[in-house]
């Protein structure tokens, strides 16, 4: 069944299909009618600026009101329980520091692996993330775990370096073993209005991921400035391949927020409805407490359902949350909250 864009939009969707696109939409090869069509927005700057332009305008006022209405949703014992396993096995854990050092990197990679050394069951990380210089550090690291190593790429955090620059990172990054790529777009192009730059640019890293790694594109929701901005964003980088939308480097001032990570969620739902492929969502930087991270899962539960309730399609990106979600859980198992020294300090 198509969704309200699907219906609304159909008028914009009729130029001649563009071979770049069409290939990367449906599934099994066969990509549906309406991918086809969706295809046909990115053949001209001319028609990618009338679909994003055409998209609905945000509801400020009502987006916020919702995530601060699923925000109160209460979680007691056993979900909780369940809710902050499943939160670790979602988290990146991450380090992006310039004083980063093997040691570093190999010890985050054994906190991702067994994030509570004295209690085997507790879930392992989805990943560690780390910069392109140490992925084979990190990928020693984890060996054998099934954690991921992911790799921020693309001139991080600012993007601004030439094509071949980013495509030359993105490339050093997979040949060492990176499972995952996290690229930041061109935000001065895309606040241009360059769309079809950055489009070409999400393709061009997508194409250098090959197929032994997942693209997530980070749009920097801090710098966008509006919601109907970080709506156009989601939906461009998703028409360019993206396998993961994500908000943040956590290098900026706004991060991650309950509203920009719904507005985010809606747009991959939709996306799936019309295109009939699923794309998954990471938020970034601020997310610090177990309460937060819950709320977050709340929105995943609510408005895209069970399917994207797992870590190939849901990730916080983030570092000093894994600590506080291993002393609540703690809390839950013993009644009581561990001493200071219970987590490691990363």
């Amino acid at each position: 069944m198509y969704s309200r864009y699907a219906r609304r939009y159909a008028r914009l969707v009729t130029m001649p299909t563009s071979p770049k696109f069409s290939a990367s939409l449906g599934q099994g090869g066969a990509p549906t009618p309406t991918a086809h069509a969706l295809a046909d927005v990115t053949a001209s700057d001319s028609t990618l600026r009338r679909f994003l332009h055409g998209l609905p305008g945000v509801d400020a006022v009502g987006l916020e009101a919702r995530a601060a209405s699923l925000g109160t949703r209460s979680i007691k014992t056993t979900a909780k329980a369940y809710a902050i396993d499943l939160a670790i096995s979602m988290v990146d854990l991450t380090t992006l520091e310039g004083a980063d050092t093997p040691g570093k990197v190999r010890a985050l990679g054994a906190k991702a692996v067994h994030p509570d050394p004295t209690d085997r069951t507790t879930p392992t990380t989805a990943a560690v993330c780390v910069y392109p210089d140490m992925v084979a550090v990190a990928k020693e690291a984890v060996a054998g775990s099934g954690v991921k190593v992911a790799s921020v790429a693309t001139a991080f955090p600012a993007g601004r370096a030439a094509l071949e620059v980013k495509l030359a990172d993105v490339r050093d990054a997979v040949a060492a073993g990176a499972d995952e790529i996290d690229m930041v777009i061109d935000r001065g192009a895309f606040l241009a209005g360059k769309y079809l730059k950055v489009y070409d640019e999400i393709a061009a890293v997508k194409a250098a991921c090959g197929d032994s790694a997942r693209l997530k594109v980070i749009f920097e929701t801090g710098e966008l400035s509006t919601y109907d901005n970080i709506r156009r964003a989601s939906w461009l980088g998703m028409l360019a391949g993206a396998d993961f939308i994500k908000t943040s480097t956590g290098k900026v001032a706004v991060n991650a927020t309950p509203a920009n990570t719904l507005l985010m969620l809606e747009a991959v739902r939709d996306f799936r409805d019309l295109a009939g492929v699923q794309v998954g969502v990471k938020p970034a930087g601020g997310i610090r407490t177990t309460k937060d991270a819950i709320k977050f899962l709340v929105l995943v539960n609510e408005t895209v359902g069970e399917d994207w309730l797992d870590n190939h399609w849901f990730r916080f990106g983030a570092s000093s949350l894994l600590n506080d979600l291993l002393m609540q859980r703690q809390k839950l198992a013993t009644g009581r909250y561990s001493g200071p020294d219970y987590v490691t300090v990363d």
